[in-house]
């Protein structure tokens, strides 16, 4: 029988529960190589404390936040970005790279989160199972106003904590079928000794329906806004953009189109019915426009875009609708600064396909970086929209009081051991105004899910299924024209295609290094192009005239196959669940 690991066990000798810090699921017997294990931890807390006191419930609740996802160090080391076309991570031994060459199978992924939101969705159900055993008696039965008053307010808390524990459930559930497809929905803490050997993979239309009923009660109850002391806490507009995500990716083209998968036994797990895509289309542009118009929340753009991604207190602007917050560190800027300053490692490089992708700017019209107009390439950074310079650091620009020289033989170039590949460092998320050599460090948060990037879903889906309607321009132009940005306005009059290519290049550079690139360019299902040509950067010459030669080079061939559009279901899970079917073409 399959044995089910577990966060809370009863010592049946000592009468104590014992948590546990690791980052397996109930699938998960023996760990392998690849699992990132912790050593179990005893806090000898009594039973009857740990479901029945106030303040340790409130602790597990915090505790469920922390498998919400964190970019920054993602896979092996580097973020997701160097997996996509964004950038090229500098370590060449870093798992990361083997998305790039097809290096994984169901033994080894590089991203295998399998067991982490599993064991995240384990510890809502235990939550959950547990909270409403909280003993609030010595306010109730305290006659007194002021103790009556505390009363009602844990009261009201302690529901609260419900719906943001199932929303988290839900988040946990949709970044698995954005991984793996159908899974199987659990709602109880399974216990040692449970038979689970009966346990199925729900369809993935299971599973999607699934995650909106959860959000759509979860949007019932929760705030729109938390208290102060509660700000990056689920809220009434989280759940709902939630469920906006998951009915874009129910309209995109990946789970509509199952003839990637050729003959595979099981469309049901990796693709949704024939339905009218033109109603699903409709109902991720409503839900997207129920986020945009939902009263009381304050979002709005944000009137500084770099600052969105580096100030402390970031996580509080009013564009960020879903944010993990972080705690104070320096480890993301010694990863990431250039080469050539003190203890940079270089990390995330950006490349030459994402920076070309940054328009032009002439006689206030938006056009396309062509490296064949001689204007364009004799000055390859003059000029272009204002997100370049706010995301990415480019050759001989300033940067922590001096100028960055990426080219041959400059302190932040070839042929110094781990100098950029590409001819860029990275600039989003970067502090530059911490002193490594002081140690100092800064708050790191991670955005989730922002108002900008709502805008786009909704324009995407209307696009879709009303294009030409107005708000599809209108929503677009919004993320460029934000304050600080200023970018002209999108051309009148584009057909739905050209729409189409305007939208996603509008989210390939508004939201570049923030997770999506790697998942867009699957549910679009354009990854088997833009992830199979080779990976670009610039070659950089100076010449004695102290200006600079550009040339383009391909940094590295890259492959991506139909299979690689889902991953594949880990194999030590197979070899539980015999009955279970591997993903297709893995």
């Amino acid at each position: 029988m399959q044995t089910v690991p577990y966060t809370l066990i009863k010592n049946n000798h000592m009468k104590k529960y014992i948590f546990l810090v690791s980052l397996i699921s109930f699938f998960i017997g023996t760990p392998s190589c690849s699992d990132y294990l912790e050593r179990d931890i005893s806090t000898a807390i009594d039973e009857e404390l740990v479901n029945t006191v106030y303040s340790y419930s409130r602790s597990r609740l915090e505790g469920l936040y922390t498998t919400l996802p964190s970019g920054f160090f993602e896979v092996g080391g580097a973020m997701i970005a160097s997996a996509s076309d964004e950038a090229e991570h500098t370590y060449q031994n870093s798992m990361i790279h083997f998305f790039n060459t097809g290096s994984w199978d169901p033994f080894v992924n590089p991203d295998d989160t399998w067991a982490t939101y599993y064991t995240g969705i384990r510890n809502v159900n235990l939550f959950l199972a547990n909270v409403s055993e909280i003993n609030l008696d010595m306010y109730r039965l305290d006659p007194r106003e002021s103790q009556q008053m505390i009363y009602k307010q844990r009261l009201e808390e302690i529901e609260q904590w419900k719906y943001q524990a199932r929303f988290l459930r839900a988040f946990y559930y949709f970044e698995l079928i954005k991984r793996y497809g159908g899974v199987p929905i659990i709602e109880k803490a399974l216990e040692w000794g449970d038979d689970v050997t009966n346990i199925k993979r729900n369809t993935l239309s299971e599973c999607v329906n699934y995650i909106i009923s959860e959000c759509d009660v979860a949007a019932s109850k929760l705030y729109v806004v938390q208290p102060s002391a509660e700000l990056g806490k689920a809220t009434k507009g989280a759940a709902l953009a939630l469920k906006a995500k998951v009915l874009l990716y129910a309209a995109s083209d990946l789970w509509n189109t199952p003839s990637w998968a050729g003959s595979y036994a099981n469309p049901e797990l990796i693709s949704l019915s024939t339905d009218n895509r033109v109603t699903r289309w409709k109902s991720a542009a409503d839900a997207a426009k129920a986020v945009i118009d939902l009263s009381g929340t304050g979002y709005a753009l944000a009137n500084n875009y770099r600052n969105l991604f580096l100030r402390g207190d970031s996580y509080q602007n009013s564009e960020h609708i879903l944010v993990r917050r972080g705690g104070t560190s320096n480890s993301f800027e010694i990863a990431n600064y250039p080469i050539g300053f003190d203890r940079g490692e270089s990390g995330t490089t950006p490349s030459q396909n994402l920076v070309d992708a940054y328009e032009v700017i002439e006689d206030n019209i938006a056009v396309p970086f062509d490296w064949n107009n001689p204007v364009h390439a004799a000055s390859p950074y003059s000029n272009r929209d204002p997100r370049l310079n706010m995301n990415i650091i480019t050759n001989n620009s300033n940067y922590k009081g001096r100028n960055v020289e990426i080219w041959n033989g400059g302190r932040d170039g070839k042929p110094i051991p781990l100098a950029s590949r590409t001819g860029y460092y990275l600039k989003k998320y970067v502090d530059e105004n911490i002193d490594l050599l002081k140690n100092t460090v800064s708050v790191h948060s991670w955005s989730l899910i922002r108002l900008a990037d709502v805008y786009l879903w909704y324009a995407e889906a209307l696009n879709e299924y009303d294009p030409g309607h107005p708000d599809i321009k209108i929503y677009v132009d919004r993320v460029r024209q934000r304050q600080g940005v200023n970018m002209p306005a999108l051309p009148s009059g584009l057909t739905q295609q050209q729409m189409r290519s305007a939208i996603r290049h509008e989210r390939f550079v508004e939201l570049a290094f923030e997770g999506h690139r790697f998942w867009d360019a699957r549910r679009w299902m354009i990854a088997s192009t833009v992830f199979n040509s080779p990976l670009k950067g610039v070659e950089i010459t100076k010449t004695p005239s102290n200006t600079f030669n550009y040339s383009i080079i391909n940094v590295e061939n890259r492959t991506f196959e139909p299979k690689m559009h889902f991953y594949p279901i880990p194999q030590q899970e197979l070899l539980k669940m015999p009955e279970w079917k591997q993903n297709p073409l893995w």
